[in-house]
């Protein structure tokens, strides 16, 4: 298998051990005593925290034992979380568990991200780390909407079974990649990092656009499960949708390499911002959610392109620590969104929380449009 295949199906076993429990809450929920859906999106934050420190602190280490071992370790953390999660006995142990996948996922998706750029040919950079994105498509399509099915099915335990299996598969597969990498370097600090010029306002814009997403994202499942009413498995046919949006513009991606992401960004945060009002205005209709869901998926795949590909082409020699900074910036913006997000979602409902996730995304299209007037794209009239 191609080596950018394989990086795909990494990016799609990962996302969907972090997308999957917004759907099948409510089902994982029923399984503990005196637990509601908005108590298990609690895993997620717990999970989005570890996976914060783990990019922060683990991620500089892929450079120095090198970015596939790296991975492989990080799977290897993914399996034991994936098997305790399936045999959680009390809503505690699967959020212990969860945060232990969170370590293993700070790992894997900069280690991930950063052989994308290795193996990209030259001048396909996007292109590459495009197909590579797909894997969130896989997570949302053939993980998220067949484990609400499978949880429908069977139980909500076999989709984490079935995830760990994906897994040890998956290992099989990136021990048998060719790539060649780069020499390995001593890690750097992420702090260090930090002085890397033009990291901090795409981290910026990294937490709006995660913060919107997370937020969002992770009431989905009980907006339409415990207020439309809809079955587990309808709520996974949202996150299909959401998918099927995120893959089907793929193509795309060649527009940011032959125009630029500078020129890119401030279009794709503005139709972000105008999609959030869309499912604002939708909350409380099913059909119109998914409608929204599909346009939300195609935005965020080319917005989510824009901002990793800016980051991998900073520095290539600390491309690990600063895809680790992106990763924990990530899942900072999941740990807050969905804890914060929680209160807006119980006290004012899903129409609201939308709004927020809005709100959430104008400063990162503030910063686009800056940096494309800096670049010097945006004609200036002239004094009269």
């Amino acid at each position: 298998m191609k080596p950018v295949w394989v990086l795909m199906c990494a990016i799609g076993v990962v996302g969907s051990n972090s997308l999957v429990l917004s759907p099948i809450a409510a089902d994982v929920a029923a399984g503990f005593d005196e637990t509601v859906a908005s108590d298990v999106m609690m895993a997620s934050a717990v999970y989005g925290g570890a996976t914060a420190l783990s990019a922060l602190f683990l991620a500089p280490r892929a450079d120095q034992i090198g970015l596939k071992r790296a991975l492989i370790l990080a799977l290897m953390a993914l399996i034991v979380a994936l098997v305790g999660s399936a045999a959680a006995p009390s809503l505690s142990v699967l959020i212990a568990a969860q945060g232990l996948a969170g370590f293993g996922a700070g790992l894997a998706l900069p280690a991930t991200y950063g052989l994308a750029a290795d193996v990209a040919p030259k001048g396909e950079e996007s292109a590459t780390l495009g197909k590579v994105l797909t894997g969130w498509t896989l997570s949302l399509v053939a993980g998220v909407s067949f484990s609400a099915v499978l949880a429908d099915v069977l139980h909500w335990r076999a989709v984490f079974g079935g995830m760990a299996a994906l897994s040890a598969g998956l290992i099989l597969l990136v021990a048998r990649m060719q790539v060649a990498e780069r020499e390995a370097v001593a890690a750097v600090s992420p702090f260090k990092a930090f002085r890397v010029p033009g990291l901090l306002p795409i981290l910026l814009a990294v937490v709006a656009f995660m913060s919107a997403f997370y937020g969002l994202y992770g009431f989905l499942g009980a907006q339409m499960t415990t207020v439309l009413g809809y079955s587990t498995g309808v709520a996974g046919l949202a996150a299909l949708t959401y998918g099927i949006g995120f893959g089907a513009v793929a193509p795309l991606d060649r527009l940011i390499d032959r125009y630029g992401a500078t020129r890119a960004a401030p279009v794709v945060f503005g139709a972000l911002v105008l999609v959030y009002l869309l499912m604002s205005l939708v909350a409380g209709q099913g059909a119109g959610i998914f409608v929204g869901c599909l346009m939300w998926g195609a935005v965020n795949h080319v917005g989510l392109n824009i901002m990793v590909g800016q980051l991998t082409a900073l520095s290539p020699d600390q491309r690990g620590a600063i895809l680790g900074l992106y990763s924990a910036t990530t899942y900072v913006a999941m740990f807050v969104g969905t804890a914060a997000f929680r209160l807006v979602f119980e006290a004012q409902g899903f129409a609201m929380t939308a709004l927020v996730s809005a709100a959430c995304i104008v400063p990162a299209l503030i910063g686009a449009l800056y940096a494309l007037r800096r670049a010097g794209r945006v004609a200036v009239p002239a004094a009269e």
